[in-house]
Formats: structure tokens, sequence, C-alpha cells
């Protein structure tokens, strides 16, 4: 009885290359960068108001490096490490 060693011939790809997991981890830490830049700003004391919250720092900085970070996500998914240019 001989088995049929296809398997073991062949070599196991990955669906993604090292380009598409360098692009993944830019854009991980362009998001992670937005949520450290996002948070704080709170006060000690609830009755007292913190204008900091509204800091350029928190309402645009933070929230554009995220949704960047969201867009170089998506083209780390998209992109075809095996296409020739």
């Amino acid at each position: 009885m001989a088995k049929n060693n296809n398997n073991s011939n062949s070599e196991k790809e990955f669906i993604f290359q090292k380009k598409n997991y360098m692009f993944m981890f830019i854009g991980l830490a362009f998001i992670t960068i937005g949520f450290i830049l996002m948070s704080g700003g709170g006060s000690d004391d609830p009755n007292v108001f913190n204008p900091e919250i509204y800091s350029f720092r928190r309402i645009r900085l933070a929230p554009t490096l995220v949704l960047i970070g969201l867009g170089i996500e998506v083209y780390a998914i998209l992109l075809n490490p095996k296409k020739k240019k």
C-alpha cells in the first residue's frame, strides 16, 4: 500500500508575506499611538471641568492617526506582494 504524500512534499505557504506583515505592524503602531494620545485629560474632582479634554491633540491629531492606521491596515490586507510592478 503506497500512500500519496503530496502534503509532505509540498511546502506550506502563508496567506501574507513579509511585506504585508510590515505594513500591518506600521498600521498597528499608528493606531496605538493615536489611542495613547487620546487618553488622559480627565479631572480628579468630578465637580471641576478640565478644558484640556478638548485640546488639538485629543480632538484632531489622535483620531486622525487612528484613521490613518486603519487605512494602512486595509492596504496591508489587500496588498499582493507577488504582483510584479
